[in-house]
């Protein structure tokens, strides 16, 4: 089979080898797509090096049909439709004790710290196996992943039902925050500098905000009779967001941080005093989110066709990263054995 290595120095490898030993409790999946991430390119970027071992293969954005079973696999056939939550934990630390699995304290998070995707077929435990619903296509269900994710966050914010929120940034996470957000009820802008995402972004029915030509706590101030935003979404992983996110939020509102900052940003801890603030994290997803975030690709909620970019073979990776790292695409899928 082929599969593509992360092996240093922004260089992605193309070999060919035998597929892995399936071991027990685990399927093999024929990969169809995968898609890159934000987290990808951070491996690519060499941010993640302390961590990766290379050669490494990544991805996990992924979905495929799975075609053989390990010993004691049950309640799965050759031949489903599967996505991944490429989460496995060891269910004995204190954060796996306390029902909170997900972000388990030695978390193995499956694409970084484990082989991902990334190769024509795969093997995964049984245990982290998604059931696509009957109807998606695998184009349409390798965005299940990042869907959960945004899931994920909304859910993680409790943001209600006419509620305004303001996310800030219009990447790929950005924007399906925003979507997951309306589909939930509120009333949802992304703040975005660069015109280009701002204009996908409003192409999606998306209403936008520029911060660098109007004064943006204004802006929300007024959209919002004066109170704040209910929540804010940090999803650009600028400082300067950070910093001016606590000002868009209403007395007692929740600033929720989705960006992977790599170093510590000043915070206005007056403000978050002042009006009682509360700022959450959310990192990856649980099974909940995943399996509601399939459901809204399988309604039509998510608008995959105008979100996926481009598809590229498995051969053109390392030029993939290259559009991305550029800015130059919202999403693009790997096809491996989509046919």
């Amino acid at each position: 089979m082929l599969a593509v290595n992360y092996v240093g120095d922004r260089t992605m490898a193309l070999e060919e080898r035998e597929p892995a030993d399936l071991g027990p409790g685990e399927v093999r999946i024929a990969v169809a797509y995968v898609g890159i991430c934000g987290t990808d390119l951070h491996v690519f970027h060499g941010d993640m090096d302390g961590r990766v071992s290379k050669p490494a293969t990544i991805g996990h954005e992924m979905s495929g049909t799975i075609v053989d079973l390990g010993h004691g696999v049950e309640g799965w056939s050759i031949g489903d439709a599967v996505t991944v939550m490429p989460l496995v934990w060891d269910g004995t630390c204190p954060a796996c004790r306390a029902g909170n699995e997900h972000i388990c304290q030695h978390l193995d998070f499956i694409g970084i710290d484990s082989p991902g995707a990334l190769q024509q077929y795969w093997n995964v435990p049984a245990s982290t196996l998604v059931r696509l619903p009957s109807g998606v296509s695998l184009r349409d269900a390798a965005l299940v992943e990042p869907v959960a994710v945004a899931v994920h966050d909304v859910r993680r914010s409790e943001l209600g039902d006419g509620d305004k929120a303001v996310v800030i940034g219009a990447g790929p996470i950005g924007v399906l925050i925003a979507i997951v957000a309306a589909a939930f009820g509120a009333d949802v802008v992304i703040a975005e500098i660069d015109p280009a995402r701002r204009a996908t972004a409003a192409g999606l029915g998306l209403a936008t905000l520029d911060p660098s030509s109007v004064d943006q706590t204004a802006w929300v101030e007024e959209w919002t009779g004066g109170a704040g935003a209910d929540v804010v979404f940090e999803v650009s992983g600028s400082a300067a967001a950070v910093q001016a996110a606590t000002d868009l939020v209403k007395v007692r509102g929740t600033l929720v941080v989705v960006a992977i900052h790599a170093q510590p940003r000043p915070v206005d801890l007056h403000r978050v005093f002042w009006r009682e603030l509360r700022i959450l994290g959310a990192r990856v997803y649980e099974r909940r989110d995943f399996e509601r975030a399939a459901e809204l690709v399988a309604e039509g909620t998510i608008p995959v066709e105008k979100l996926v970019t481009g598809i590229v073979p498995l051969t053109e990776v390392q030029s993939a990263f290259g559009v991305l790292e550029a800015g130059q695409a919202m999403k693009l899928l790997v096809e491996l054995n989509a046919s």
